[in-house]
Formats: C-alpha cells, sequence, structure tokens
C-alpha cells in the first residue's frame, strides 16, 4: 500500500530535525534541542540510506490522483531526498575545511539565535554544547580520511581556520563565544547554569577544538591544494563532484561551460547599463572609471556601523510600506535589521515557529568602510522586503502545507528570488537616488561574475588569483571583498550560481506568463503564484507559473 504523502511528509520533516538539529532549534523546534550536528562517518552513511528511502517511498506514491499541493509535497520529497544523499554521498566531509560557514565562523552567531525557552531546553544545551566538542573530533577524523583519498581542502581555507581557532582560543573562557546565548528562560539559577556550561566548554570543548586545530596544521596542511589549484576540477573525482554541486544549488541540469556563457553574456549586458547609469550619477560613462570611483572615492562609502544599518531600516520601511501594491500575501511576522560583526557580509534570519522572534537581516559592519553607501538599498531589498523576509516568512505561515515545505531552503529559488527582487524594487520606484541604482548594478555585477569565476575555479581550471582578478576587472567591488567572495566560492563550490540563475529562471517565467496573458496578466498573480506554495526547484515552479497563466486564460474572457 502506498505511503500518503503528507504523513510522509511529516516523517520526513520528523526526521530532518534529528538530521539537521540547529536548523531545528533555530526555528523553535525544541524536541531535539540536545542534539548537534553529527560530522561522522557512520551519521553520513545513515543520512544517505534515510534520505534516499524517503525519496522511493516519495516516487513510489501514484501521482494521478493528487491534488496541485499534494503533487509538489511528492515532487519536493524525491528531489530533496535525492538531492542530499547524492551530495552527501560525494563525500564532502573528507575535504570541508571551511572559515566562512564552517562551524567555527557560525557558532560564534548561531547561540545567541537558539532560544531558550524554559528550563528543560536549558538543560538540553548542556548536552549540546557538549556534542560540539564530538562535531569537532569527527571533523577530524573526516579530513584524515580525505588525506588517505588525496582529497584536500584548499591550503587558505587551512590557513584562515587556523588563524580563526587560534583567536578563539585566546579569549579568556569567560569570554568564549559559546557562553553567549540567549536568556535561560525558567532557569531557577542562570549563574549556576552558565558555570556548569562553561565547565563543558572548558573540558570538552576547547579541548576537542585544539585538536581539530592541530589536525588540519600538522596533518593536513602539508598535502592541501595551492592557490593554483583551489577548484574541485584538480580532484580525481572533481568533475563528478562539482557537477553534483552545480544540480543541487541549481535544480536545473546545466553544464559548467554553459553556466559560465550565460555569465560571460550578463557582464556584457550589465556593461551598458552602467554607460547609461554612470554617465548620469559620475560623468562619465567608461565602465573602468566608474568602477574606481564606487570602489576608491571616499564619499561614495560608509564610516559607521550604526550609519549603516539606520540606512537599511530607512529602506526596510519604506519598501514594507509599498508591498499591498504588488502582492496579494504577505507575512504575518515583522522584519527587523541587525549588526552584526561576523559572518557573510549580510544574511537573513526567517522567523521562529512559535513566534518568539521575528525575521531578522543581519549587516555585517566588521568593516563599515567597505559598504559603498549605494549598497544599501539594493541589499536590504534583497535580505529584507520584498526579498527574503516576504520569500521566507510566507513559506512559514502557509495553511496546509507541509512543515518541511514550509522550512526548505533551495537556493536557486531563494536567492534567485532575492536577486529578482533587486531589480522589482527598481521597477516599484523604491531606490531613492540614482546613485541608490548604481548598487543594484553593483549587486548584479557580483552575481554575474559569480557564474564565470565559480566555473572558472571548479571546472575550468582557474588560479584563485584569476577569479580575482576577473571580478576586480568586471565589477566595482573592493578587493578585500572580491578576495573573501573568491574564498567563499573556493569553499562553497556552485552555491553562488544560484543567485543569476535563479533570478534569469523566475524573469523568463514572468515573462513568458506576460507573452501569454498579455492584458490579463496581473503582477499581484503572479507573485503570489510564485511565493504562495513555499520554496521549491526550478522545474516545479516552472510548472506551476504555468499552471496558474493557463487557469488564468481559462476563467479570464479576452
Amino acid at each position: 500500500m502506498a505511503d500518503d504523502v503528507n504523513e510522509l511528509a511529516q516523517e520526513y520533516f520528523d526526521y530532518l530535525l534529528t538530521a539537521w538539529p540547529t536548523w531545528g532549534h533555530l526555528m523553535g523546534n525544541y524536541q531535539h534541542a540536545d542534539l548537534y550536528d553529527d560530522a561522522s562517518r557512520a551519521g553520513e552513511d545513515e543520512e544517505i540510506s534515510r534520505r534516499r528511502a524517503f525519496a522511493d517511498r516519495a516516487e513510489a506514491i501514484p501521482e494521478a490522483e493528487l491534488s496541485a499541493q499534494d503533487r509538489i509535497t511528492r515532487e519536493m520529497l524525491v528531489f530533496d531526498g535525492r538531492r542530499n544523499a547524492d551530495i552527501l554521498d560525494a563525500r564532502f566531509a573528507e575535504f570541508d575545511v571551511d572559515p566562512i560557514f564552517g562551524p567555527v565562523a557560525a557558532l560564534p552567531v548561531y547561540m545567541p539565535k537558539l532560544p531558550i525557552p524554559n528550563a528543560e531546553v536549558a538543560e538540553a544545551m548542556i548536552a549540546k554544547v557538549r556534542l560540539i566538542a564530538k562535531n569537532f573530533r569527527d571533523s577530524s577524523e573526516r579530513v584524515l580520511e580525505g588525506v588517505a583519498r588525496n582529497r584536500t581542502p584548499a591550503a587558505f581555507a587551512v590557513n584562515d581556520t587556523v588563524a580563526q581557532i587560534d583567536r578563539w582560543l585566546a579569549l579568556p573562557i569567560a569570554e568564549d563565544p559559546l557562553l553567549r546565548t540567549s536568556e535561560p528562560t525558567g532557569v531557577a539559577d542562570p549563574d549556576a547554569w552558565r558555570a556548569r556550561l562553561r565547565q563543558v566548554i572548558e573540558s570538552d570543548v576547547r579541548p576537542a577544538m585544539a585538536g581539530y586545530r592541530d589536525t588540519i596544521r600538522d596533518r593536513v596542511r602539508a598535502h592541501a591544494r595551492d592557490d593554483d589549484h583551489v577548484g574541485l576540477t584538480w580532484l580525481a573525482d572533481g568533475e563528478d563532484a562539482y557537477g553534483r554541486m552545480v544540480r543541487y544549488h541549481t535544480t536545473l541540469r546545466l553544464s559548467a561551460q554553459e553556466i559560465h556563457e550565460i555569465g560571460l553574456e550578463q557582464i556584457e549586458k550589465l556593461a551598458a547599463e552602467y554607460r547609461v547609469l554612470g554617465q548620469e550619477v559620475l560623468g562619465t560613462s567608461d565602465v573602468a572609471e566608474i568602477f574606481r570611483r564606487l570602489r576608491d572615492d571616499p564619499a561614495l562609502h560608509h564610516t559607521s556601523g550604526a550609519d549603516i544599518v539606520a540606512a537599511s531600516k530607512t529602506a526596510l520601511a519604506k519598501a514594507t510600506a509599498a508591498m499591498g501594491d504588488w502582492f496579494g500575501i504577505l507575512p504575518k511576522a515583522a522584519c527587523d535589521v541587525e549588526e552584526t560583526q561576523s559572518g557573510a557580509i549580510a544574511f537573513y534570519f526567517p522567523p521562529a515557529k512559535d513566534g518568539s522572534r521575528g525575521g531578522v537581516f543581519f549587516m555585517n559592519t566588521s568593516d563599515p568602510a567597505g559598504w559603498g553607501r549605494y549598497q544599501i538599498e539594493a541589499t536590504s531589498y534583497h535580505e529584507g522586503v520584498p526579498g527574503h523576509h516576504l520569500q521566507l516568512a510566507i513559506s512559514t505561515e502557509l495553511t496546509g502545507v507541509p512543515e518541511f515545505r514550509k522550512r526548505a531552503f533551495i537556493a536557486a529559488y531563494g536567492e534567485g528570488w532575492g536577486l529578482y527582487t533587486e531589480r522589482l524594487a527598481d521597477e516599484m520606484g523604491l531606490y531613492s537616488t540614482p546613485l541608490d541604482r548604481m548598487g543594484m548594478l553593483e549587486a548584479d555585477s557580483m552575481r554575474a561574475c559569480r557564474l564565470v569565476v565559480d566555473t572558472g575555479m571548479h571546472a575550468l581550471g582557474w588560479s584563485r588569483q584569476r577569479a580575482v582578478d576577473y571580478m576586480t576587472d568586471n565589477s566595482p567591488m573592493r578587493v578585500s571583498h572580491i578576495v573573501a567572495e573568491i574564498d567563499r566560492y573556493a569553499v562553497t563550490p556552485g552555491q553562488a550560481l544560484a543567485y543569476m540563475i535563479g533570478r534569469l529562471e523566475i524573469q523568463r517565467m514572468r515573462r513568458e506568463a506576460e507573452d501569454a496573458l498579455g492584458d490579463r496578466f496581473d503582477i499581484k498573480g503572479f507573485h503570489d503564484t510564485v511565493l504562495g506554495s513555499g520554496l521549491m526547484p526550478l522545474p516545479v515552479l516552472d510548472r506551476v507559473v504555468r499552471a496558474w497563466a493557463d487557469s488564468q486564460r481559462a476563467t479570464v474572457p479576452a
């Protein structure tokens, strides 16, 4: 007897809460608050097996009798189970040393955001922190497996991670980042609770972190790939591994070469836009001079983190006020902006399930002068409203949709939507000045360059420096930011492809719907269709949009 698709979806979500307990805790699911992510090979094998079993069970469900939403659920179960199993089966953990999104960088960001709503969760946090130590020990074993199989990380990633850990361990124990938790609500003696947490950090976590550092410094670094060989293509199975990452992040079956060519085309189109806008804003149509001015002119850059956050809040308020004319479905959860000194340059956290926290996007102000004044509005629209907050908060608030679909994140859809809204904001008249519109082009340059340099490093054998040089020549980003971006692409292959590929696909879907419906095209209807069923692979979204357009033709008289 075939599974019920919604019961299977709930079973899958319940499993994900154990496979990704930190993700679940951040969302406000506390039943596995005592767990931390398992980095062991045995855990990886178990997850591969479980994921594929769920996908097989979903595929066995006949789709003919399913409703439209249940069909999406079935497709999502098959897609999510298979794509995650395929990535795990590539054994990236064998060379996953990541100074950008790895645990050393991520834990100081996550810990204050993990809710502690009662004494039971507070007690679970002690066990969770103890398992952070196990994660570091398991990670040490995995990278040594990689050395044995000649699958090693990039040398710069090792060096940067060693430096991160050295800085962490140099802090007095009283200042350890893992002690910066949210308030332990309901705990009778918070000081005693923190003393217990500190003891676990001192006796378990710090030694495990030091052991991991010693492993990558003393036993891995000598075998690491140098700056001329940072891409996956230099691994024996690199072509297969990168192909899996491309499919994982884009949800499409595009080749690396096809994506490379798309990036080159987008760079050429942007140059024409820069010439027009540059003449208006900076009095020149010379693209290289426009880039130089945007990059180096101090008057075009911020000097204060507080000013950056204030400007972001202003942009967020302006966009929020305009939503009713462009969207029928709006989230109930509010969105806010917070300053951070670590992590990516900007990033978004969706609301907690229990309403204890709204959506929030973070602006990294560790280098205020690195933020162009022209960048703030485009970034705020992408990360907040109408970007990730609309998309992810609406998804979490959907009714009649399985929980795993509400909480799924598919980069090509999610980041494609974020980038789509930067251009949508221009249609909406949200950019305050022509200079702020220049920020929209700058953001596009970064995402178009990503297509070229990510495929360049991981498929075409580009060196780290060649990728930096290409991005310097074809975007107005500061070189220090470009280096950080290139390092990010080097350690997270394929992820950077999702933004522009997703944006172009959503724009194509909209263009085809506009052509099919003519004057009957309704922008609110299109946006509600894209957002109204949660995140999904781009081919599934394409089918959903086509079905919406067909229904409009059938029900609206010509």
